[in-house]
């Protein structure tokens, strides 16, 4: 059975595509289109041609299931120039989304209908790509050259209505999408000559006008661009468009996407787009596991961390009752949240309406026993053992029976903290990174004794809140901040050993990092975790701390900052650093940018092999999910076990080797020795 099927109705033919979930475009839907467009030349009782998809969605793009497979004829830029080349209208009835090829289909048809819901988008740069079906070329053609720009370099859908305001959409359909379709495709029957997207020049007329239109593109998204290759190859194909005939263009096309296809970037970016689909995936869970129902969550502190992980259930709409020890402390946090949620209201991300929704779902109580009716409870609470194993023992007191005990701790042992309740088997960490209403990961900390009900229910509701959720077990750090540890050790080491700050941070922004050690440290606050007496100076970050350099929040931390909070290189922790030196005899040295990646990234590779050892991570690519969502690693690099398998285990073992006698941790990973000595790699 093909996933495309004919039917007249009347003069037309409809042509509908039923290829669960989401229609993508599979090689049995891509022959099945030609197969239609054909049938509807043959066919003289035939006048226009409507294409729409059952289910949720228009065509949402490629198969994933095909990537890395030899292709197979009919491909998709044949498919879409039988569409075009039709000598009866097609209109494209657009629901749901039109991503990708899904679009290039649409941009194909000589009509486009949509109902208000649907988005359209060309997310391929996403996956380190462009849209290699003649996108490139028409959607310039069909939408103008700016809007063609952003969509392709961004990856970001538009609504239909703007979609309709740009001339990308033809018509709004408000009611029956597929009879209302049927109705404008008889409208359209008999017009001619047919509107080709091939064909168009007005929208690039207007672009020829400001030949500067590129150059102030790049200029103005250079730093969202940083390190990618996608979004230039995007920029040169839609500059194509304006600079040569449509044949010419897309052979250019075709040209840049082959170029992209066979590049590490784009494998990383499809490795990382799977990776993180992966990751919600939980090894041995029993088949029969059902998850607990969530109705209403309780939250232990409205601090930054308590207020932030608040706000991303009321998004949710699920009610929250947030707990604080102190009214000042209560107002001041659910204030925040409050002013966070304007403030996305200002910039159009939801409405007043929505705000209040959102808020009205929140309450807020000095009480603790307010905590006794919510089904899941999260500790939000200061960052120390004691601490948190009071709040435990006070919850296992009040919270009903099958109730989930959470802790949002970024460190410490959840066995210890399940340890002081009498039902260890509902405890388990939600490890929220900061800012915890806007970065995406959550890391779901499986305790020994955490029971699987538990643990699945934390990961289905992660993706209610629009989370991506990596299982990990129990140690120190887990595995985003265990990787963490040596980094920060040798950076600062380094510091003594004869590098400056600029120099360290340097080497991992032009790696792809969006700030280096120090930069981070700055605007996280130096203070974190250190132990508040000024007296006790035994490294260089007490020794900042001491005088007050918190980081940017005081102005001063390793670097110094102006009003504006640009940084500049600091004389006086300069000054702290050789006294530091000369206290421990160290004579500095010239340090390369190349030890510098051997000793903080090759040493990450290693403590995330240990990782994998241990079984803390289910998978290397959990790891690197982690990384790429938590820590900013660059996504075109795939994240840190899939970047030591292009560079290759081997030249990781060499340069740990070489600077093993130098590292705090010499110990290397019996794993990581072992595959690189088998010439294995650890994501493929």
């Amino acid at each position: 059975m093909s996933p495309i099927s004919t039917r007249r109705h009347d003069s037309i033919l409809i042509v509908t595509s039923n290829n669960p979930p989401v229609n993508a475009l599979s090689h049995a839907v891509r022959e099945g289109l030609v197969r239609a467009i054909e049938e509807a030349d043959a066919d003289d009782q035939v006048k226009a041609v409507v294409i729409v998809c059952e289910g949720n969605t228009f065509f949402a793009g490629a198969d994933i299931t095909e990537f890395g497979k030899p292709m197979q004829m009919p491909m998709l830029p044949q498919v879409v120039d039988r569409i075009e080349a039709c000598t009866k209208p097609v209109v494209a009835a657009i629901h749901g989304t039109a991503f990708g090829g899904g679009l290039e289909v649409a941009l194909a048809s000589h009509y486009r209908v949509a109902v208000p819901s649907a988005k359209l988008g060309v997310p391929e740069v996403k996956l380190g790509l462009l849209p290699g079906a003649g996108g490139t070329q028409r959607l310039p053609r069909v939408a103008g050259v700016q809007k063609a720009l952003e969509m392709a370099t961004s990856g970001s859908p538009i609504g239909a209505k703007e979609a309709y305001e740009i001339g990308l959409v033809d018509r709004l359909i408000e009611g029956d999408l597929l009879q209302h379709s049927v109705a404008y495709a008889a409208e359209v029957m008999d017009t001619r000559p047919l509107p080709k997207s091939s064909e168009r020049d007005d929208k690039l007329e207007e672009a020829r006008s400001n030949p500067a239109i590129f150059d102030e593109f790049r200029k103005a998204n250079a730093r969202k661009f940083r390190g990618f290759d996608a979004p230039e190859y995007n920029i040169r194909a839609i500059e194509a468009a304006l600079a040569k005939p449509y044949a010419e263009g897309v052979i250019t096309e075709r040209q840049l996407f082959m170029e992209l296809m066979s590049g590490t970037q784009a494998r990383a970016q499809q490795y990382f787009f799977f990776a993180e689909r992966k990751a919600s995936k939980i090894e041995g869970l029993p088949e029969d596991t059902k998850p607990r129902d969530i109705a209403r969550v309780g939250v232990i502190g409205a601090g930054t961390m308590g207020g932030g992980i608040s706000m991303n259930f009321l998004s949710a709409g699920i009610p929250v009752t947030i707990v604080e020890m102190a009214q000042e402390a209560l107002d001041r946090g659910t204030g925040v949240m409050r002013k966070n949620y304007e403030a996305t209201a200002a910039k159009g991300r939801m409405s007043a309406d929505q705000v209040e929704q959102a808020m009205g779902l929140l309450n807020p109580m000095l009480d603790f026993d307010a905590l006794a009716e919510c089904d899941l409870i999260i500790e939000a609470v200061f960052e120390n053992m004691d601490v948190k194993k009071e709040v435990f023992g006070r919850l296992d007191k009040i919270a009903k029976p099958g109730a989930i005990l959470a802790s949002n701790t970024s460190y410490l042992d959840i066995d210890e903290i399940a340890a002081s309740t009498s039902r260890p088997q509902d405890v388990l960490g939600l490890h929220f990174f900061s800012p915890a209403n806007i970065m995406k990961l959550l890391e779901v900390v499986r305790g020994a004794k955490t029971a699987p009900d538990v643990l699945l229910t934390a990961m289905q509701l992660s993706k209610r809140i629009k989370k991506v959720a990596v299982v990990a077990g129990v140690c120190f750090g887990f595995i985003g901040n265990r990787m963490l540890i040596p980094r920060q050790t040798e950076a600062n080491k380094l510091l003594l050993e004869g590098a400056t700050p600029e120099q360290v941070d340097r080497v991992h922004v032009e790696f792809g990092m969006p700030m280096g050690p120090f930069q981070m440290a700055d605007l996280a606050g130096v203070d974190i975790g250190w132990h508040r007496d000024p007296g006790r100076v035994e490294n260089i970050r007490d020794a900042l701390c001491a005088i007050d350099r918190w980081g940017q929040k005081k102005g001063a931390g390793f670097y110094d900052y102006d009003e504006k909070r640009r940084p500049s290189p600091s004389p006086k922790v300069q000054e702290i650093i050789e006294q530091f030196r000369a206290k421990e005899g160290i004579q500095p040295r010239e340090i390369s940018d190349q030890e510098i990646v051997e000793r903080t990234l090759y040493t990450m590779v290693n403590e995330a092999a240990k990782i994998l050892e241990e079984g803390i991570a289910q998978r290397a690519s959990d790891i690197d999910v982690v990384w790429v969502y938590g820590y900013g690693w660059p996504v075109y690099r795939g994240g840190p076990m899939f970047w030591a398998d292009t560079e290759g285990l081997p030249k990781i073992v060499e340069g740990l080797k070489r600077q093993q006698e130098r590292l705090t941790d010499p110990r290397l990973s019996k794993l990581l020795l072992r595959k690189a000595e088998a010439g294995e790699k650890f994501t493929r």
